[in-house]
């Protein structure tokens, strides 16, 4: 049984994302609004300089792009993870309408999103760090452990640092 906001998503179509595969990107129009009910989605940004950025790795129950639900267009691009994804999707005017439709789901959209600012600041103070070891250790530190293998290039970009940076500093610490 679905909980909190995830409950006006009851009933929506959903969608296959193929690994990699783009769910939007930078710039389109919001339309919809997306609930991961499998695998996960990462939001990206790409700086000027052509460096992306992880903003948020959706897994299953969470709003990608929350904050979309209220602009005119997409900040970033979507597309699913390693595991690909499946996600449930609404009509932003519908999601708006649901949302009002339903108080408790509405104080809970709210705390949702409180939780999402808490997450990116956490995400800016880890990136304000200076070397790799202190990030992971503040990322660690978060009561979080590191993911298998295979998705510790995921670590790597939510820690604004390269793949190669992150892989050296744990073999250093084996």
């Amino acid at each position: 049984m679905q909980t909190g906001f995830q409950r006006i998503f009851g009933g929506a179509p959903e969608r296959v994302v193929a690994p990699g595969e783009a769910l939007f990107r930078t710039a389109d129009a919001v339309r919809q609004m997306h609930l991961v009910r499998a695998g996960s989605v990462l939001l990206e940004r790409v700086t000027h300089a052509g460096t992306r950025i992880l903003l948020q790795q959706a897994h299953a129950g969470v709003v990608v792009s929350e904050a979309s639900a209220y602009s005119p267009a997409y900040h970033c691009d979507a597309a699913a993870g390693a595991q690909g994804a499946r996600c449930a999707i609404l009509p932003v005017t519908e999601f708006h309408a649901r949302l009002a439709a339903d108080p408790g789901a509405a104080t809970a959209w709210a705390a949702g999103l409180a939780q999402a600012v808490q997450a990116a600041r956490l995400r800016a103070e880890l990136r304000s760090l200076r070397t790799v070891a202190e990030r992971l250790d503040a990322w660690l530190g978060e009561h979080r452990k590191l993911p298998e293998r295979g998705c510790w290039q995921d670590i790597a970009a939510e820690l604004g640092v390269s793949r190669e940076a992150l892989y050296r500093e744990l073999a250093r610490r084996r």
